[in-house]
């Protein structure tokens, strides 16, 4: 019934031939959840520098992609070992679809650009310049800043096939120029290279401009405009940009043996070295200069992907905003959660019961000031932490070395295999060695991606253990921008496993005691979601009501999606929150009638995981640190962690009947990419992210009117 190849609805079976079910490829799942990043470039209701950068959002995800999964799809090519059977997919095949795909959306990338950025920002007065449009005194000022800025960092090279065969640096831009012998005017081309020093010196220079108008122009028309002083023995007939993505991934997650670290750094050495996995080039540039850049660079046809005149179209986050604050998003200030950030003891308050933040809506003051407030109360004797990414610049760090120096025992398990983070994981953990602390890192086979921290204090009834659980990392800046739930608790239930989890890390070995309440990976975090999802088909075969709302980043287990198809056909009605990947097909007759899916992308990253489970009646609810995906649920430690208390639960409900009931940004999951908007019946417009700033405001305003909001205290 399903197709094996992806010829219809790029749909591909998944399991035994007389047991099939439909199964998105995640590679080209991922595209899709890159496309409606695009959308919101195009959506005329986002602020318009908002815009641009979305256009930037989705040129970095794309690069990464390339850098990291087209790469190992073009080694599975190359190894030829792996036959279609044992892949469950063709990589030939995949990679022509994905390149089909990738090179449709960067025509509609270039569309929605020149179409409709560059002609809204010319209504706000403010133009991208090409150096066909400059007047005199902008022509001398680019030839001014060519030699005064630029000339340092240019390299030109001349191509010869058999002799001069360059080396482009990784997702370098560069042009590739066609030239002629000024003394041979009807002789054959002659090609030369030419690095444009974006890393360097900044993308986009402003011009000097009259009036009210701001004129930009970007760093490759400079270069250009100086590509004849280079090789003044030629005649330039054109210049085409370029750029070469190379294979990022660093290949050690299965390694079980030697110097892990060593064997990261010198990984880390070779990331710009890597076999190349595609190169980018102006669609308008000839076969001719193609069919030369292939032979020298020894590319195949496959390895090439059209895109605009410009490329590493990332570096529109920074794009000059010229103060433009009016075309911008309209800032949502944190929440202050009043009844940690104003504590007179944050211990005391954990104590009398659990709180709950969620971020960026709350501010992550209140996470921070546990940490600083641990590492100057003498009670606290013990501080751990998992840190998987974290910001160059962190106070939790500093709050972790002053502990250390205070003399505490402190230790931080250093998650080094996050990728494109392993040098900032690394040069943090050098700091905080030399500070005292104890840090451990990863071991081979398994990343760490939970996001735990514990807290060890003398009380007058004895030491107690206090708990911070989170849906993200420890990283002051993704806070004030990615969607994620955090929980602070003394429960023992908890706070007991969660020193099983850092004893783990520790010893690695089993803790003394089995995880009940805790759902962690290597233990029971897979057949913990199974049986929860067992239990509502049970639920369901008995004619008893069963639900199960999933919201997370990522579906792609082909367990997880087996089983959600079989609770689906027992009659559980199954909601799908997903923001990227997703390798299931809802709504399928007879397979997937019962699941509806939907995927939000707007101002803010949603990247908490949510799973709530009808339980016949007793609503439970987990928030993890895992995605439903293989790597998740089969090679990693994470943690899903159970919230207990109703008033936190109440409040997740709504959060998620919030999300469900959005209207605007919502996008319907399906397996052909139509992206569409989700309408409701409703004609009250409901944007999830909005609503739910709102939603913490009034609950601010309730806890203030309450009185149990300590304001006397100022903040730390």
């Amino acid at each position: 019934m399903w197709e094996t190849e992806f010829t219809k609805n790029n749909i591909a079976s998944m399991g035994k031939t007389e047991d099939k079910y439909p199964y998105i490829h995640r590679d080209v799942s991922w595209l899709y959840f890159n496309h409606r990043v695009l959308q919101e470039a195009k959506d005329p209701s986002v602020p318009l520098l908002n815009r641009v950068q979305f256009l930037a959002i989705f040129s970095s995800n794309l690069d990464e992609f390339f850098k990291v999964r087209v790469g190992q799809m073009r080694n599975l090519i190359r190894v030829g070992k792996k036959t279609k059977r044992e892949l469950g997919f063709d990589p030939k095949e995949t990679l022509k679809q994905i390149n089909a795909t990738v090179n449709k959306y960067q025509e509609e990338f270039s569309r929605i650009f020149t179409d409709e950025i560059v002609p809204a920002l010319r209504k706000e007065k403010i133009y991208i310049l090409r150096r066909t449009d400059l007047n005199k005194d902008q022509l001398k000022f680019i030839e001014n800043y060519f030699h005064s800025k630029l000339l340092p960092y240019i390299h030109p090279i001349l191509l010869l096939k058999d002799k001069v065969r360059p080396f482009l640096n990784n997702a370098s831009l560069y042009l590739a120029i066609m030239m002629k012998d000024k003394e041979r005017p009807t002789g054959p081309n002659y090609y030369a290279i030419v690095n444009i020093p974006s890393a360097e010196t900044p993308r986009f220079v402003v011009l000097p401009s009259r009036g009210k108008r701001k004129e930009i122009i970007l760093l490759d028309d400079i270069v250009r405009q100086s590509v004849s002083w280079m090789f003044p023995g030629f005649d330039i007939i054109d210049s085409y940009s370029i750029k070469l993505t190379r294979d990022a991934e660093l290949y050690i997650d299965d390694e079980f043996s030697g110097d892990l670290i060593q064997k990261i750094r010198e990984s880390l050495a070779k990331r710009n070295v890597g076999p190349a996995s595609r190169l980018v080039y102006d669609r308008s540039a000839p076969k001719q200069l193609l069919n030369f850049l292939m032979k020298i660079l020894n590319l195949e046809k496959i390895d090439l992907l059209p895109e605009g005149r410009y490329h590493n179209n990332f570096d529109f986050f920074k794009f000059p905003d010229f103060g433009r604050d009016d075309l911008k998003y309209k800032p949502l200030p944190p929440l202050p959660y009043e009844p940690l950030e104003n504590a007179p003891n944050i211990f005391d308050e954990i104590k009398a019961g659990d709180h709950l933040i969620n971020l960026p809506y709350n501010s992550y003051e209140s996470v921070i000031r546990l940490f600083e407030e641990a590492a100057k109360d003498p009670n606290v004797t013990h501080i751990k932490i998992i840190q998987y990414r974290t910001s160059k610049k962190s106070r939790i760090q500093q709050a972790l070395m002053q502990a250390a120096k205070a003399g505490k025992q402190v230790t931080a398990f250093i998650e080094v295999k996050a990728r494109f983070d392993e040098k900032n994981n690394l040069e943090w953990g050098e700091k905080l060695e030399k500070a005292g602390v104890q840090v451990l890192y990863s071991f081979p086979g398994v990343k760490v991606h939970s996001k735990v921290a514990l807290f060890r204090r003398l009380e007058e009834d004895g030491p107690k253990l206090y708990a911070y659980f989170s849906t993200g990392n420890f990283h002051e800046k993704t806070a004030q921008i990615y969607s994620d739930f955090g929980l602070f608790t003394a429960d023992e239930r908890l706070t007991k496993e969660a020193a099983g989890v850092f004893y783990f890390l520790e010893n690695v070995k089993s803790p003394p005691h089995k995880f009940k309440h805790l759902l962690v990976g290597q233990f029971n975090l897979r057949s913990g979601i199974e049986k929860l999802i067992q239990y509502e088909v049970q639920q369901a075969k008995q004619g008893k009501k069963a639900k199960i709302t999933i919201k997370c980043n990522s579906l792609q287990d082909p367990e997880a999606i087996k089983l959600l198809y079989k609770a689906s056909q027992a009659g559980v009605k199954v909601k799908m929150i997903i923001r990227g990947i997703c390798c299931l097909v809802p709504g399928l007759p007879g397979i997937s009638d019962n699941i509806s899916g939907i995927s939000i992308i707007d101002r803010f990253l949603e990247h908490s995981r949510v799973f709530r489970f009808h339980h016949g009646g007793d609503d439970l609810i987990y928030l993890s640190s895992a995605d439903l995906m293989y790597r998740n649920l089969s090679a990693r430690v994470e943690t899903a962690f159970p919230i207990y208390d109703p008033e936190l639960k109440k409040e997740i409900k709504d959060y998620l009947a919030i999300q469900w009931s959005d209207n605007i940004k919502a996008r319907l999951l399906d397996d052909k990419d139509s992206s569409t908007y989700k309408k409701t019946d409703s004609d009250l417009p409901i944007r999830a992210q909005i609503e739910t700033y709102y939603y913490y405001k009034r609950k601010n305003e309730r806890i203030v009117k309450a009185g149990l909001a300590h304001r006397k205290k100022a903040k730390p």
